[in-house]
């Protein structure tokens, strides 16, 4: 990151996709709340709906619409179970979709549980000038996908790129 270059908080909606979840078990979407806060974001929206392909992709539609939603992170549905259909309700909506993402997810996740990281689908991309992010239902991967590839990519400082130029809504003090 570049000390020089002004940080700029972005709107950040989290959605959790899970058949049991509630709001007051959802850990995972709890730590992505609280990660995205410390990093000095702000929660725009969140929600928590069933593992089903017209609710994701209504609420994600909603905020990919939304002039005010920069970014979401999602949070489950990305495994290889019979209802993992995230990457099947999503990815139809991305404009571009971003590779790098999900194979670098799956490499850094090989060190914590190794070959089982192939079952993963998490994915990511662009709508509508929205960063979307798929991540695993777990707390750990959660954590490892924020805090090692989506939190620099979307600070304004991290050189020499990352995705905030890409997004709604730029400043026109931006470089």
């Amino acid at each position: 990151m570049s000390a020089n270059i002004e940080f700029h908080s972005l709107n950040i909606c989290v959605l959790t996709i899970s058949d049991t979840r509630t709001f007051d078990n959802d850990t995972s979407g709890n730590t992505l709340q609280t990660l995205l806060e410390e990093a000095g974001h702000t929660v725009y929206d969140r929600k928590l709906v069933k593992d089903d392909i017209y609710q994701m992709r209504a609420t994600v539609s909603h905020w990919i619409a939304d002039a005010q939603a920069q970014v979401v992170l999602m949070t489950g549905g990305t495994g290889f179970a019979g209802r993992d259909s995230t990457p099947e309700a999503i990815q139809p909506l991305l404009d571009k979709t971003i590779d790098g993402y999900g194979e670098l997810f799956r490499q850094l996740s090989y060190d914590d549980i190794g070959t089982s990281t192939i079952q993963s689908r998490a994915f990511a991309g662009l709508a509508n000038r929205t960063l979307i992010f798929a991540l695993p239902g777990s707390t750990g991967a959660c954590t490892l996908g924020f805090s090692h590839i989506i939190q620099p990519q979307i600070d304004s400082r991290t050189r020499p790129c990352n995705f905030y130029g890409q997004i709604k809504f730029i400043p026109e003090s931006m470089p």
